[in-house]
């Protein structure tokens, strides 16, 4: 009877574990089957590097969505990793057994508020905020921006990053900081010196779940960052993100600029794969 159950289970668990390779197989063989024909009638160049979206002109270039996901991600990695590994550390060595009751519920609550309730929060705080800031300077901006879109992003991020990150972190075996503390380590020294780079698979996978957040992220993106299908380099201007432009046009979009904006996706669905690798790679080149 034990080994009935048991190879119940393990069929069970087999199954399970082939319907998530077929929905992925599936989610690939949709977009890729609507979305090659589309990049091969517009050209690949003319697709990937073209500078002007106009549907109505058959014009299809998503280069400025492209360089507005990069920045918009890059600027939400660099306002949010940090603070979200630096409060993985405090909660991991640093805080209080009561301020922690406090503090952890309090990161679990941010990942499930809904995008649109971040969305609202950027509109109404961070977008004045940015626009009051550069009027400080001179710079008469509606404040809706790139600076704006990665502040919130950054915020959003944070529950993904210290989750992770903590819980790498109370996963290294505790001899390692006392070794490092019998030798003559301070404590700082001992956990950033010692703990944090044992971590460091953990810290990884913290960041690419945290930069997959930000590059998928729309709804909240849509409602700060202007929206304009541009190229600038200016973080107090708006632009569109690839996620945005699909979300904003899908719900009337018919023939050729329904399938470009499927292509889109199968960019936005490359670009994150490329992302996953990239540091897979850096990864195992840090363990080797």
């Amino acid at each position: 009877m034990k080994n009935f159950w048991e190879k119940l289970m393990h069929g069970v668990f087999f199954v399970c574990a082939l319907a998530s390779i077929f929905a992925v197989v599936m989610i690939c063989i949709f977009l890729f089957a609507n979305g090659i024909p589309a990049i091969r009638e517009i050209g690949v160049l003319d697709f990937l590097t073209g500078t002007k979206w106009k549907p109505g002109n058959d014009i299809y270039g998503i280069l400025p969505m492209i360089v507005g996901s990069i920045y918009i991600t890059a600027g939400a990695i660099l306002i949010g990793v940090p603070v979200g590994l630096l409060t993985a550390v405090f909660m991991a060595f640093y805080c209080p057994q009561r301020a922690y009751r406090l503090l952890k519920p309090c990161t679990e609550l941010l990942a499930g508020i809904p995008s649109i309730v971040y969305g609202f929060f950027g509109m109404i705080v961070i977008v004045p905020a940015v626009r009051e800031a550069a009027a400080l300077f001179g710079a008469d901006i509606s404040g809706s921006s790139i600076l704006s879109a990665s502040i919130l992003l950054g915020v959003m991020i944070l529950p993904t990053v210290i989750g992770v990150a903590e819980s790498a972190l109370r996963a290294v075996p505790q001899n390692y900081y006392e070794g490092a503390v019998a030798m003559g380590a301070t404590h700082e020294r001992a956990v950033f010196s010692v703990m944090l780079p044992a971590a460091k698979s953990g810290v990884l996978a913290s960041i690419v779940l945290g930069v997959g957040r930000a590059i998928g992220e729309t709804m909240a993106v849509v409602m700060v960052a202007g929206n304009q299908p541009r190229l600038t380099g200016n973080v107090l201007k708006g632009i569109r993100t690839l996620t945005a432009n699909i979300v904003q046009e899908m719900g009337y979009a018919t023939g050729l600029h329904r399938e470009a904006l499927i292509a889109t996706g199968c960019v936005l669905f490359v670009f994150i794969l490329l992302i996953n690798l990239t540091f897979s790679v850096l990864k195992r080149r840090k363990d080797a």
